[in-house]
């Protein structure tokens, strides 16, 4: 089976998990944090969960789960062991076109999730087509270890190098060039250490006089931003 990889935008829509142990925690941790709508059906939830429910982060209907509880949802995740469960939800959710996936039973999944590596905006996802989980894992781990912190902050100056160079409106081959040009090797290795100077004259090096000199302001804050960061973890 080929899966077609997407990236959804959830933020605001209905996400019902059905589920409230570790793994029920781990899938509703990524959905706060896209954004999402989170309604929890379960009995009993882990001290994490009970936690984020105190703090209105998401609803919690304490039973269950029962015919009906799908409405409305625009995706769906069922983390139970209870096989009875997994295929009431999993009719239920299918009969209403929603997104689904029961945890690691991919035959009763129409979406299924890839092991993730996140650095700020910047995702890279793997996925064995859920063959073997350990080896995306083991993939997710390498990333992990390739792909630092600095790549995100790395990816938010390139959000805002952006309107920059689509201002220049030297057109779609033009722009191509500039942001290749831009996205030097060096680049990740000024930012991890905070190389303002370096940086700084690589961006005039390349826009020049269409540089944005409010928009190098920014950037040089989001440098600050990190270092700042890194400061308070170390103390």
């Amino acid at each position: 089976m080929h899966y077609f990889p997407v990236n959804l935008l959830i933020a605001g829509r209905k996400c019902v998990v059905i589920g409230g142990g570790r793994v029920a925690a781990r899938k509703v941790a990524t959905l706060l944090e896209c954004g999402g709508a989170v309604e929890l059906v379960s009995p009993e939830l882990t001290e994490e969960l009970q936690q984020q429910h105190r703090q209105g982060r998401l609803q919690w209907r304490a039973r269950h789960y029962q015919p009906g509880d799908l409405a409305g949802a625009f995706l769906v995740i069922a983390a139970t062991d209870d096989e009875g469960v997994q295929a009431q939800v999993f009719a239920e959710a299918s009969a209403a076109n929603q997104l689904i996936n029961v945890a690691d039973v991919p035959q009763r999944c129409n979406f299924i999730l890839p092991a993730l590596v996140t650095r700020g905006d910047l995702t890279i996802a793997v996925s064995t087509a859920g063959k073997s989980p350990a080896l995306a894992r083991r993939i997710r781990k390498q990333l992990a270890e390739a792909y630092g912190d600095e790549f995100g902050t790395v990816v938010e100056i390139m959000g805002l190098l952006r309107p920059v160079v689509l201002a220049l409106g030297g057109g779609s081959l033009r722009n191509k060039e500039i942001f290749t040009a831009l996205l030097v090797e060096e680049l990740p290795a000024w930012v991890k250490d905070a190389d303002w100077l370096a940086l700084e004259r690589h961006l005039r090096s390349v826009l020049r006089e269409g540089l944005d000199e409010g928009c190098l302001q920014r950037i040089r804050e989001v440098l600050e931003c990190r270092v700042d960061a890194a400061r308070r973890i170390n103390e």
